[in-house]
């Protein structure tokens, strides 16, 4: 392609909390089966058809390190391919129930469903049980670019102690690196939650005492990360710093850029230099365009919602197989039609060209307005493809497969993008998240208040008691901090004050949360027993036991990360 209108990168953000040996259903570990099954899988399987057909995939794929450490170890390697048999087992039992009934299509669907899962039992067995490793090949040939997270999806920019953004970071990159092959340089921020640099943050709970705490940027540069991801209206209302040309750094002489046109200020379709000070920066923000995601976000407007793609929230029975289609967004369950597989191709088919066409017309858009190459990021959720949406996945495979000789859109990891479309503006980028309302106040409210008044003393207990106890020259000390750590990493996951706020499963998160910080506490009470050259008591081995054996992740945890 000699001189595309612009640039699109499709990136995806595969996460889940830590669920292994932490119930099965409704919630645990039945969310990373139904996800390895529903959506990994499948996105693996897109990969390697596009490849097969001589296109090149180029997506961007975010794999947290909490997801990956799951996918890696030796629960989810055994008990993935017993989901599979499982689920194909009741297939089959609802296959000669429809038919005993008369019930032909249903018998159908239910005939499909087995021989789904029976192909994904042979891909699992194919590639060795190793979902990391084959994701990792995948990068390794060129296909697609990966990138990190912090350690468990830790909401950053409330985290109490700098210390803790660092750790969570080296944590993440430490897993990224052993699982992967390779150290990303970029990073995908837990729900693109970012703060720049305050000289009086005042934290949210607990402590009035303002304290100077550095912007996101500097914790990400120092990591070794080039380019993250934030919504929209943070480059929206970014404060313009200066510019970039050729790599050289041009402070602004004002805020008022709304002239220059050739720029595009404060428009989602160009990568920005992101610092919190007028200087050159060392980390690089893309921004998720608004109308090209919503095409698939939108409750409304959404493909997903289209009447002949399979209905998500309709099972057979508890925990059974789903054989109807969404048929209206507005009818209630009990009224779904049954799905019709053949009756999706079409759909599929508009929808992929109506995508298509709404990117040229806004990379045509921009490229009219400023005389360069746009780079238009959509991104979303990893889940939502196969998961949410059955179809999904196809649907990714042809917009890839569309694209591939298109003569103005060019489909790149977005690494290569910013080859292609180097950044040319520094800006000074508010706070905000991905959430409702583009603030903290999903993860910060009144119903989770407590969850961060814990969580802001368990920093502070560990901290006291990591350069307070002589762990350096005391395996046994170590090895009980180094369990309270991972307990800390833990609880810090963005994901149980997500679940308890939005409903989705309160009791749930609110269990798992209190179980890490009790976790957590009883670890460091074990390291000051040891220290005092006490030997472990019953009580305490069976403790520490029981940590091991519900989280057993991380399992080159270092305390120097805290340091």
């Amino acid at each position: 392609m000699s001189d595309p209108v612009g640039y699109f990168c499709l990136v995806l953000h595969g996460h889940l909390p830590y669920v292994l040996h932490h119930g099965s259903h409704p919630h645990g570990e039945a969310w990373l089966y139904e996800a390895a099954a529903e959506t990994y899988l499948p996105l693996l399987d897109v990969i390697g058809e596009v490849a097969l057909l001589g296109a090149r995939p180029a997506l961007t794929l975010g794999l947290t390190p909490v997801l990956l450490e799951q996918l890696a170890h030796p629960r989810f390697r055994e008990g993935f391919p017993e989901y599979l048999a499982e689920r194909k087992e009741r297939a089959r039992a609802d296959a000669a129930e429809f038919e005993a009934a008369g019930r032909l299509h249903q018998a159908h669907l239910a005939h499909r469903w087995s021989e789904w899962y029976e192909r994904h039992t042979e891909h699992f067995e194919r590639l060795g049980r190793d979902l990391p490793g084959a994701f990792a090949a995948r990068r390794a040939e060129g296909h697609i670019e990966l990138l990190t997270s912090n350690a468990t999806h830790a909401y950053m920019p409330l985290l109490l102690n700098d210390v803790m953004l660092h750790a969570q970071m080296r944590a993440g990159l430490a897993t990224s690196e052993r699982l992967l092959g390779c150290r990303p340089r970029g990073m995908w921020l837990p729900e693109c939650a970012y703060r720049p640099h305050w000289e009086h943050w005042v934290p949210s709970v607990l402590y009035d005492n303002a304290r100077d705490r550095p912007g996101l940027e500097q914790c990400l540069a120092a990591a070794g990360i080039h380019h993250f991801f934030v919504d929209t209206h943070l480059i929206a209302r970014g404060a313009p710093l200066g510019t970039l040309d050729h790599g050289y750094f041009t402070p602004a002489a004002g805020d008022d850029y709304g002239w220059d046109t050739r720029r595009g200020w404060r428009q989602p379709l160009s990568a920005v230099g992101v610092s919190s000070e007028p200087e050159e920066p060392h980390v690089f923000a893309l921004a998720r365009h608004p109308r090209v995601s919503e095409q698939v976000w939108s409750g409304s407007l959404g493909y997903p919602g289209a009447g002949a793609y399979l209905e998500f929230h309709r099972r057979d029975g508890e925990r059974g197989l789903r054989y109807h289609k969404i048929t209206d967004n507005r009818t209630a369950l009990s009224e779904k039609q049954p799905y019709h597989p053949d009756d999706v191709p079409a759909k599929l088919f508009e929808h992929v060209q109506h995508f298509c066409d709404v990117l040229r017309e806004t990379l045509r858009a921009y490229r009219a307005q400023t005389g360069r190459p746009g780079l238009l990021v959509a991104a979303f959720d990893a889940e939502l493809f196969g998961h949410w949406w059955f179809e999904g996945p196809r649907f990714v495979r042809d917009v890839l497969l569309t694209l591939q000789h298109d003569p103005e859109v060019c489909v790149a990891t977005t690494e290569e993008a910013l080859q292609h479309v180097p950044p040319d503006k520094v800006m000074r980028l508010p706070e905000g998240s991905w959430g409702e309302n583009g603030d903290h106040s999903v993860w910060m409210n009144d119903r989770v208040r407590w969850i961060w008044e814990a969580e802001y003393r368990a920093e502070g207990e560990f901290l006291k008691l990591l350069h307070s106890l002589p762990w350096r020259t005391d395996a046994p000390v170590r090895e009980a901090l180094e369990r309270a750590g991972r307990e800390l990493l833990l609880l810090q996951a963005s994901d149980w004050p997500f679940v308890i706020h939005t409903g989705g499963a309160v009791d749930y998160g609110t269990f798992r949360f209190s179980g890490h910080v009790t976790a957590l506490h009883r670890a460091l009470r074990i390291a000051e027993h040891l220290a005092g050259g006490r030997p472990l008591t019953p009580l305490q081995q069976v403790e520490l036991a029981d940590m091991d054996a519900h989280d057993s992740i991380f399992p080159e945890i270092r305390l120097e990360w805290w340091l």
